[in-house]
């Protein structure tokens, strides 16, 4: 999918990442529900169209990711440059790591190097960034999917019939019976607050990260969106990578958890945009 040739006049670039490169979310509650995509390709019309409407777009269990594009390169000024809707409010976080990739090669494509954008859990103890997750898919419909990770563990993607009904949990266009996604893991904060499981809290993280409640990435108190700066993206030895911008952002599922009756954690997306053009 190739990504569309800039404009001349610097006024018609879309404050908005319209382009989707790719969506390979985990398999989860919202996936293939009430939609239906065989190809990546229409896995990214789905997003895309998604994302025009301000809907939201899940990314699923651990791992699960998308890939936006703007029309245009966006500048580190060394402020808060990128801007990312998501639908967290208190004790409702389902964080999701923010990576960026400049256009080094001049090809219009997402095919140099990721940074990812550190956030208040990088560099700790408990935070794995090479974590790797593999889901197996089902073999029949209506059924849980299997994972196992890169640490020996495993688990389930609950089947929640009673509120998601669809056959599958498991991405229609990923065509093998099983996929691995890597990133960087956090330990998640949520927990029951009663012995039956009916009550569940996802907590917040302080800040850095997409579909979290932060009050120091939502600027003011009743922003929904949480912001970014592109200064804050790191080389996997956690140096700075001093990008002078940005073309591309992906943003991917942090933490490898489940609520009980809400389900698995999953990051939502409801737009990417430039905010250095929001600000003029």
């Amino acid at each position: 999918m190739l990504l569309s040739c800039q404009p001349d006049d610097e006024a018609s670039y879309s404050p908005y990442a319209q382009k989707v490169y790719a969506y390979l979310p985990a398999p989860g509650q919202f996936i293939n529900a009430g939609f239906t995509c065989h190809t990546m390709d229409e896995a990214c019309r789905y997003a895309e169209e998604r994302l025009a409407e301000g809907a939201y777009v899940s990314l699923g269990g651990f791992g699960g990711y998308i890939v936006v594009g703007f029309d245009h390169a966006v500048a580190n000024d060394g402020g808060y440059n990128i801007a990312v809707t998501g639908n967290a409010f208190t004790n409702a976080s389902e964080p999701g790591v923010v990576w960026v990739m400049h256009d080094a090669n001049g090809n219009g494509l997402p095919d140099d190097t990721w940074y990812e954008l550190r956030g208040s859990e990088h560099g700790r103890p408990e935070t794995l960034h090479d974590y790797a997750v593999t889901y197996h898919r089902p073999l029949s419909p209506q059924q849980p999917v299997r994972w196992t990770d890169n640490r020996g563990q495993s688990g389930e993607v609950d089947y929640l019939g009673a509120y998601h009904s669809q056959d599958y949990y498991y991405p229609l266009w990923v065509e093998d019976d099983s996929y691995t996604l890597t990133g960087t893991r956090l330990k998640a904060r949520n927990e029951a607050l009663d012995d039956n499981g009916s009550s569940w809290v996802n907590g917040d993280f302080e800040w850095g990260y997409a579909d979290n409640y932060s009050t120091i990435d939502r600027l003011s108190a009743t922003d929904r969106d949480n912001h970014f700066r592109i200064s804050d993206a790191v080389r996997p030895d956690g140096t700075d990578a001093n990008l002078p911008s940005i073309h591309f952002v992906k943003i991917q599922t942090a933490t490898n958890a489940k609520s009980g009756w809400l389900g698995e954690n999953s990051t939502e997306v409801l737009a990417v945009k430039d905010y250095n053009m929001m600000m003029n």
